[in-house]
């Protein structure tokens, strides 16, 4: 059963168009993440699943039915906010129960589910205390809580982890990741942080300006990016892209032959042409150093990040980030270096779009 399906979806405030033509689906288990960054839609898009906010253009179905002409508490949906929105004179049971409640659910039904949910979220020691009382993990559980005891079709989550200290939002993912798991529910995560995304998504969904860029697993997003805006937005630390050069079968500046299946203009891609220019992709793990490199640079500076260094190397006129690396380097110090070349990925200069060569 699809969770959710979008079709063609648009929205325009004022002169600015925040969507154009979102069009993604979802099976009913899976874990969906909106990525991109500040003000590129996601919660526009998540806001008008929910029914807070009407598309100009396009259909929302949810577990199978069109829901875009119903109101919000028609749905079927449960939202979870960055600001947890408790009520502060209520116990933690009482927040539980609260949409229940407002449901007209049988008291007893209210007491099943809230104990159950407490329970699983590991809360029944504090169904007594209020929210001021808890710690911001505790009460970031409870609103999940208030969203699980509703049995949704869908868990729309909207930057629910942006309040929490680094350490708690680590814990936090993985348990939200691990109820997703065991309710088998379809939930749509919005995150700005690219590392939140690549952990908790079975799939993501790449916003840039009001278009989705691309929909992938996290592993696709990485190793295969569709287009330069993915390979600079996911990825940390971000990859190297060089201005490159495709001459009479020699790839410049690393002036290594190479065997090309596309023909390129000076321009970009196009018809008609052997050589050009193009941008090459390079992510920082995939250089090596060694005293045995086939390529010399100058080391820039060299950074230790508690597994390992990252340091930048002057190569010719470019400048190329390395991570990974074992030992510290001196500033001015010549390494060499090396990379397998099916760790390069190619774009056109013009469009951006990555190319097969």
């Amino acid at each position: 059963m699809s969770g959710l399906a979008l079709n063609k979806i648009s929205k325009t405030f004022g002169k600015n168009k925040v969507l154009d033509n979102i069009s993604l689906e979802l099976d009913g288990d899976e874990l969906l993440v909106l990525l991109g960054p500040s003000g590129c839609g996601k919660s526009t898009l998540l806001r008008i699943i929910a029914g807070l906010e009407e598309a100009d253009e396009g259909e929302v179905f949810i577990a199978d039915k069109r829901v875009d002409k119903l109101r919000p508490r028609d749905r079927k949906v449960a939202l979870v906010f960055q600001n947890y929105s408790l009520y502060p004179h209520m116990t933690v049971e009482r927040n539980l129960a609260f949409p229940l409640k407002v449901a007209g659910m049988d008291k007893s039904e209210i007491k099943k589910r809230t104990s159950s949910v407490a329970e699983m979220l590991g809360l029944a020691e504090r169904l007594d205390d209020k929210p001021a009382q808890l710690s911001g993990g505790q009460r970031q559980r409870v609103a999940l809580g208030r969203a699980i005891v509703k049995k949704p079709s869908i868990f729309l989550l909207d930057e629910p982890l942006s309040n929490l200290d680094a350490d708690l939002r680590v814990r936090m993912r993985q348990e939200i990741v691990k109820i997703q798991k065991e309710l088998k529910v379809a939930m749509v995560h919005v995150t700005h942080d690219q590392e939140e995304a690549l952990s908790m998504g079975d799939r993501i969904a790449l916003l840039h300006e009001g278009r989705l860029q691309q929909l992938g697993t996290p592993e696709e997003l990485y190793k295969k990016p569709v287009n330069l805006f993915t390979a600079e937005f996911v990825g940390q630390p971000k990859i190297n892209i060089i201005e490159a050069n495709l001459e009479k079968g020699m790839l410049f500046p690393f002036g290594i032959g190479w065997t090309k299946n596309k023909k390129i203009t000076d321009g970009g891609l196009g018809e008609g042409y052997v050589s050009g220019k193009v941008l090459l992709g390079l992510r920082p793990e995939s250089i090596e150093l060694a005293g045995d490199g086939e390529f010399p640079a100058t080391v820039q500076s060299c950074e230790y990040m508690g597994d390992g260094y990252t340091a930048r190397l002057e190569f010719k006129e470019h400048v190329l980030c390395v991570s990974n690396v074992r030992s510290p380097l001196t500033v001015g110090q010549t390494v060499k270096f090396s990379f397998p070349l099916n760790e390069l990925l190619f774009f056109d200069s013009n469009t951006g779009e990555r190319v097969n060569l």
